[in-house]
C-alpha cells in the first residue's frame, strides 16, 4: 500500500497568508489542484489563537494533500464582505472554509476538538479526490490509462477490483461510471453513481462523473450547429439560441467555444432561466480536470463577472 504524501512539500507551500490581492490565485485557482482550507481569523480573537496551531499541525501532517490559507478579516474587510455577499457566513471568527475545485464545499466555526478537526481534514482531502489513508494509486493510474486508450472493459475490471478492496473509494466508482459513459451506456453509468456509498457521494470525482453524465445526455439531444449559429446571428439577444449553441458546441468537442458562449450569456443576463448559464458553466468545469486551462481561464473570467 502506498503512503499518502511520502514526499512532503515545504511548509511555505502548504501554509500561507492570503489577502484580497492573491485570494483568486492562492485559494480559488489553487483549489483546482489540491483542496485549500481557509482560516478566517482576527488578532483579537482568543479561539483563533487556539485553532491556528492545530490547523497548521493537521495540514503539515497531511504532507501536501491539503493546503491552509490564513486570512486576517480586519486587514481584508473588502474581501470578507464580498465573500459574505456570495453566501459565506463570516459573521464570526474563527470561520474555517474548505475550497475544492474553486468552490466552498464545507466549513465550521469556532475552535473545535482535535478529533473533529482531523475528521474535517480527512473529509476535505477525500472530497478533493485524494486518498487520506493511502493506497491503490498504481491500480487507479493503470485503469485511467486503459480508459484513455479506449479499453473500457479492462479499465472497468480494475476499477471494480479497487472497489472490492476499498468499498468507499470515490475515484474507483467515478472511473467505473466514466467507463460506462465512454461506452455509451448512460443508464448503467447512472446506476453506478447512484450506488456510491453515502460517505463519498459528494466527493469531487463523483461530482465530476455526474457532470460528465449530464453532458453526455445533453449531447444526445443537441441541435445542429449551423441552425443554432444562424438563429443567434439573426438575433444576438436570443438567449435560448445561445444556450443551445453552447450545448451543441460542447457535444461537438468545442469545449472552449461553449464556455465562451456561456460566459457571454451570463454577462448579458446572469439571471436568465434561473441562472442557467452559470449552472452549465459549473457542470462543464466539474466534468474537466481542475487544472485544465479551460477550467482555470473560465473560472477566472466568471469570477471577474461575478465580482464586477
Amino acid at each position: 500500500m502506498l503512503e499518502l504524501g511520502q514526499n512532503a512539500a515545504p511548509a511555505g507551500d502548504l501554509i500561507y497568508d492570503v489577502t484580497e490581492a492573491n485570494f483568486m490565485a492562492d485559494v480559488v485557482e489553487a483549489s483546482n489542484e489540491v483542496p485549500v482550507i481557509v482560516d478566517f481569523w482576527a488578532t483579537w480573537c482568543g479561539p483563533c489563537k487556539t485553532l491556528i496551531p492545530m490547523l497548521e499541525a493537521a495540514v503539515t501532517k497531511a504532507k501536501g494533500a491539503v493546503k491552509l490559507a490564513k486570512i486576517d478579516v480586519d486587514q481584508n474587510q473588502q474581501l470578507a464582505a464580498a465573500l459574505a455577499q456570495q453566501g459565506l457566513p463570516l459573521q464570526s471568527v474563527p470561520t474555517v472554509v474548505a475550497f475544492v475545485k474553486g468552490r466552498p464545499i464545507d466549513m465550521f466555526q469556532g475552535a473545535v476538538p482535535q478529533s473533529q478537526l482531523d475528521a474535517f481534514i480527512t473529509k476535505v482531502i477525500e472530497a478533493g479526490g485524494g486518498d487520506a489513508s493511502g493506497g491503490l494509486d498504481d491500480a487507479l493510474a493503470a485503469a485511467e490509462e486503459m480508459l484513455a486508450d479506449g479499453a473500457f472493459e479492462d479499465a472497468a475490471q480494475i476499477f471494480a477490483a479497487v472497489i472490492d478492496e476499498d468499498p468507499a473509494n470515490a475515484a474507483a466508482y467515478a472511473g467505473m461510471a466514466r467507463c460506462q459513459i465512454a461506452a455509451g451506456e448512460l443508464d448503467q453509468a447512472e446506476a453506478v453513481l447512484n450506488g456510491v456509498p453515502a460517505e463519498v457521494s459528494t466527493a469531487a470525482p463523483i461530482e465530476a462523473a455526474f457532470a460528465q453524465l449530464e453532458l453526455a445526455r445533453q449531447a444526445a439531444n443537441s441541435g445542429p450547429l449551423d441552425e443554432l449559429k444562424a438563429a443567434l446571428a439573426a438575433d444576438e439577444n436570443n438567449h435560448q439560441a445561445r444556450f443551445d449553441l453552447a450545448q451543441a458546441l460542447h457535444a461537438a468537442g468545442q469545449v472552449e467555444e461553449a464556455v465562451d458562449q456561456l460566459l457571454d450569456l451570463f454577462k448579458r443576463d446572469r439571471e436568465w432561466n434561473d441562472g442557467a448559464a452559470k449552472q452549465q458553466l459549473f457542470t462543464i468545469f466539474d466534468a474537466l480536470a481542475g487544472n485544465d486551462p479551460i477550467v482555470l481561464n473560465g473560472r477566472r473570467k466568471l469570477s471577474s463577472l461575478i465580482f464586477a
